[in-house]
């Protein structure tokens, strides 16, 4: 049986060799190429749980309805006993007391936003839709290992606006935000858009940030919003999307429901799903609701999407700094610059416009709070500005009875002004 099974893999090997000169490979290579292509296969497994119930989206998602027992989540060796919180213990005081929320400055052109899977269908009670993951969608990583991971230096430190750092780490931001207390939560009401990118492996984003630690090694961080990622969706659409990592992006943390961490608990909003409607320039405007905030009881950060949809959490194990309380909350943009040679980049931030523009034509954030000490959500003070190149991408705050704390942000990038 032995000598059997050697030669069965002999004839497999030469038929592998065989086949790659036929493509015009090298045997040399054949072993390399096949590692990668079991490890690829082997993610994919990981990654795409067995379905109860298959979705295809109208943008060419599929969107798989997963029991919400069986998420990847659930794999990590500090979950494996894990019951699973199917809600939050407390919400934060001064959630539902939206009426002074409500008023826009045109009514009419305000709309509710769902994601574009919705038109085809619904994932039932007990599962949690999850967008499946494509081969491709990993071969564009750098490895495996890094696909749905970040690269390193991607969050604003206002404090260090220093030019050799923003040509080194080519991302570039337009934020809000404030420092110096406690924080146990953020939420925002974010204008959505669709940015132009100009390289496919750029993107543009908007985004809150929760951030805890140095903004050394042990940076801890969990981030949601939307975006515009090619290199990460292989297309130019707008996705709800979440991350987290506790080690500023080196080894921990994911996109979404890319490794085991968040939890998710919703059965109606997939995580990368592509968002739909969104705001037209000089047209109807659209916007998302996002909250993150500390269970003051469990200690899991949860987080909520729109005023119906409790998306699920991130335990608190999984934190150094943010196991306690944020030192820093951040909202705004970021795009990535790849340029060479100091040159500028073309890639939209928000609506491609500048903040001046006002309503209906440039991005904003309203209605800017944060989650304090004792649960309450309320405006945060001493609330800060800032942009690396104010030429490029700018940010511009202001405050009213109806939109509270708010600003807009963004800008076109590459133009006369900004090269």
């Amino acid at each position: 049986m032995g000598a059997q099974a050697t030669a069965a893999r002999a004839v497999a090997v030469v038929l592998i060799c065989s086949f790659l000169l036929l493509v015009g490979g090298s045997p040399d290579t054949a072993g390399g190429d096949l590692r990668q292509q079991l490890s690829v296969q082997k993610h994919l497994r990981r990654l795409n749980r067995p379905a109860v119930k298959s979705i295809k989206s109208p943008d060419g998602d599929i969107i798989d309805c997963v029991n919400i027992a069986h998420q990847l989540a659930l794999d990590h060796p500090y979950l494996k006993n894990h019951t699973i919180q199917l809600r939050p213990t407390f919400h934060p005081n001064g959630l539902y007391d939206e009426s002074k929320l409500t008023s826009e400055p045109n009514k009419k052109q305000h709309r509710t936003i769902t994601q574009l899977w919705h038109q085809n269908g619904r994932c039932p009670e007990g599962t949690i839709p999850i967008r499946r993951t494509r081969r491709e969608e990993i071969l564009r990583a750098s490895s495996v290992k890094r696909h749905g991971r970040k690269k390193h230096k991607t969050i604003p430190r206002p404090s260090s606006a220093d030019p050799d750092l923003i040509n080194n780490s080519g991302h570039q931001h337009a934020i809000a935000y404030v420092e110096g207390d406690k924080y146990y939560g953020a939420k925002a009401i974010i204008n959505v858009w669709e940015p132009n990118i100009q390289q496919p492996n750029e993107f543009s984003l908007s985004q809150l940030w929760i951030l805890g630690g140095s903004f050394g090694q042990d940076l801890n961080s969990i981030e949601a919003g939307w975006q515009v990622s090619p290199d990460l969706y292989g297309d130019n659409n707008t996705r709800l999307f979440t991350y987290w990592t506790s080690d500023a992006y080196q080894a921990t943390g994911c996109y979404n429901l890319l490794c085991s961490g968040f939890i998710q608990i919703s059965s109606e909003i997939a995580m990368g799903a592509t968002i739909s409607p969104i705001s037209q320039y000089g047209g109807s405007q659209f916007d998302i609701s996002i909250l993150v905030w500390k269970d003051p009881k469990e200690g899991n950060w949860w987080m909520q999407f729109g005023s119906d949809y409790v998306m699920g959490y991130w335990p608190s194990f999984l934190f150094s700094y943010l196991s306690e309380s944020a030192s820093m909350v951040e909202w705004g943009g970021e795009v990535v610059n790849s340029e060479p040679d100091g040159r500028h980049t073309a890639t939209e931030m928000g609506s491609g416009h500048f903040p001046e523009e006002g309503f209906g034509k440039a991005s904003y954030f309203r209605n800017v709070q944060i989650v304090d000490e004792s649960n309450n959500l309320r405006s945060p003070k001493g609330i800060g500005v800032f942009t690396e190149q104010s030429n490029c991408y700018d940010v511009q705050r202001g405050s009213n009875g109806d939109w509270g704390t708010y600003f807009y942000f963004g800008g076109p990038g590459k133009s006369p002004n900004c090269y």
